[in-house]
C-alpha cells in the first residue's frame, strides 16, 4: 500500500517488483500524480497497475485487513509501536497471511508515513540499512520487502483461515469500535475538544495493541452501542 506517492515511476517500479514476487494487490492512497497507470517503469506489470485501487484515506484502504504494518526508516521519530527488522517481520507476516489480509504501508518519498498513518498500524518494520544512510528509494524498499515475504515459504498455521473465533478483527470493525468508544468518551466528558484528534489516534493504537479476535470485537462493539444508546437516552 503506497501512501501519497509523488513519483509515478516509483509506483510503476513498485508494481513491477510486486509482480516479480507474486504480491498482486496494490492499493494507493491519494497518489500525487494521477497518470501513474501509464508508468513506463511497470515493465511486465501492466495488469497489476491497471487493477490498482485508489483510496482517499489510509483508514478506508485498510478496512478489510486484519494486520497493518508500517515500513519506516525511523529517523529522529519517537515511535509509539513495536519495531521489527525485516527478517523477523517477514516470519510474522507470513503466519498472519494464512488467516487474513495483511497491508504493508509505504509512505511518501518526501515525508514517509505521518503519525496519523502510523496510528492505523499494529507494528512497524525496518529494512536493516546502514545507520549513516537509512533512507531508501521507495520502489527498491517495496522490492526488498516483497522478496523477503516470498523467499521463506509458508509459515502459516493450517486451518486458521476457517476459524472465526481465532481470526483477528479487521480494521473496519476496529474503526467502528474506535468511533463508538470515542463518542462515549465525548458524551461522558472524558475527552476535551482541544485534544480530540490526538485522543482518536491514542485510542486506535490502544485497540490495536489489544489484538482482538473477530468474535470478541463484535461483542465489544455491541456493548459500546448499548452504552451509547443509554447515554443518549438519559
Amino acid at each position: 500500500m503506497l501512501v501519497r506517492t509523488r513519483n509515478p515511476l516509483n509506483i510503476g517500479a513498485a508494481a513491477r517488483a510486486m509482480s516479480n514476487f507474486g504480491a498482486l494487490d496494490l492499493h494507493l492512497v491519494t497518489p500525487y500524480e494521477k497518470a501513474f497507470r501509464e508508468a513506463v517503469s511497470a515493465v511486465g506489470a501492466a495488469p497489476l497497475l491497471a487493477n490498482a485501487k485508489e483510496f482517499n484515506s489510509v483508514e478506508e484502504a485498510v478496512g478489510d485487513c486484519s494486520l497493518v504494518i508500517g515500513a519506516t526508516a525511523i529517523g529522529n521519530r519517537e515511535l509509539q509501536h513495536e519495531l521489527y527488522p525485516l527478517d523477523e517481520a517477514g516470519k510474522k507476516i507470513r503466519k498472519k497471511l494464512a488467516g487474513g489480509r495483511v497491508a504493508i504501508l509505504f509512505g511518501s518519498e518526501k515525508t514517509g508515513l505521518s503519525n496519523r498513518d502510523l496510528s492505523h498500524c499494529h507494528w512497524l518494520l525496518r529494512i536493516p540499512t546502514r545507520a549513516e544512510h537509512r533512507s531508501m528509494n521507495l520502489a527498491q524498499s517495496v522490492a526488498i520487502v516483497v522478496y523477503e515475504l516470498s523467499r521463506g515459504g509458508s509459515d502459516a498455521m493450517p486451518g486458521a483461515k476457517n476459524k472465526l473465533s481465532s481470526a483477528a478483527a479487521d480494521m473496519e470493525t476496529l474503526n467502528r469500535i474506535n468511533e463508538a468508544l470515542r463518542e462515549a468518551l465525548d458524551l461522558s466528558g472524558y475527552i476535551h475538544r482541544r485534544s480530540a484528534a490526538n485522543a482518536e489516534e491514542k485510542l486506535r493504537r490502544m485497540l490495536l495493541r489489544f489484538d482482538l479476535r473477530a468474535a470478541d470485537a463484535e461483542v465489544l462493539l455491541g456493548m459500546l452501542r448499548k452504552i451509547l444508546w443509554k447515554l443518549k437516552s438519559d
